[in-house]
């Protein structure tokens, strides 16, 4: 039970962003510049990073609305989605998103536990000094979303296909398209 009054059968994030308009349209700006905007980093690559940074901070709602976001962007593979949570060093991706991962990972601990040694192995792997902004940024952005969620102690439904229903219309709208507080199927509730 959440925290707060929110409303029914609306999941994770979206609930308090019902009640909270002015907070909501920048929440819902950053998300989408951070995670759609123009990038060298493709959009499922960012969302593998908000996606592996929620999983760090236990954020139920988040890994798996991003994780599907992510493997709806690759055409479904939430196969590769869930052996990034589990160990992203094993994970079939390029060797500079394991080193951006690395970064986002040690963001989710604590800015300061960034040191130079990943960034320069992050570079060596090919990231540009805009990908490792973007990285941290990103993962500190999750850190809050994260902690805004399970703050409120939010409704996280456990059927993944709600998640794969929020992928879709992330992968199709966005973050800041109508039809983002719409409730979940109702088979999922």
């Amino acid at each position: 039970m959440a925290h707060i009054h929110l409303p029914e059968g609306v999941p994770g994030i979206r609930g308090p962003m019902l009640i909270s308009p002015e907070t909501t349209t920048p929440l819902r700006e950053l998300a989408e510049i951070l995670l759609r905007g123009p990038s060298t980093l493709t959009a499922a690559e960012r969302e593998m990073i908000a996606t592996y940074v929620s999983s760090e901070n236990d954020c139920y709602y988040c890994q798996h609305s991003h994780g599907a976001a992510a493997a709806e962007h690759l055409g479904g593979d939430y196969a590769l989605i869930d052996q990034i949570k589990r160990d992203f060093g094993a994970a079939p991706v390029s060797e500079k998103l394991k080193g951006l991962l690395a970064i986002a990972g040690k963001v989710q601990k604590g800015g300061k536990h960034v040191t130079t040694e990943d960034v320069e192995r992050a570079r060596q792997q090919g990231a540009t000094d805009k990908e490792i902004h973007d990285t941290v940024l990103i993962a500190a952005a999750f850190c809050m979303y994260n902690r805004y969620v399970d703050g409120l102690a939010t409704w996280q439904p456990r059927d993944a296909e709600v998640y794969r229903e929020i992928g879709l219309r992330v992968v199709n709208h966005g973050y800041t398209a109508s039809g983002w507080q719409k409730p979940v199927s109702a088979a999922a509730k």
